[in-house]
């Protein structure tokens, strides 16, 4: 897939992109230059809460949820 750089040096990532690796408007992404590559990866702080975000599914009880999140090791 290809960008054109605009004047100002930004690019718009191609949604295709976006959508297969969850990248949202606002997101920050971390970028370098490796063997004369330009890589880009999301930054390491993320929202807590936006990442769990829509993971919740219509009438499952929050309970349930949180329990399988944290797994069958967790203490009670």
């Amino acid at each position: 897939m290809k960008a054109t750089v605009s004047e100002k040096g930004q690019v718009t990532i191609p949604k295709r992109l976006r959508e297969r690796l969850g990248i949202r408007a606002g997101e920050m992404l971390d970028f370098e230059e490796r063997n004369g590559e330009l890589v880009a990866r999301k930054a390491g702080l993320a929202d807590p809460v936006a990442e769990v975000y829509g993971t919740l599914k219509l009438g499952e009880p929050i309970d349930e949820f949180v329990r399988q999140i944290r797994g069958p090791h967790a203490s009670r």
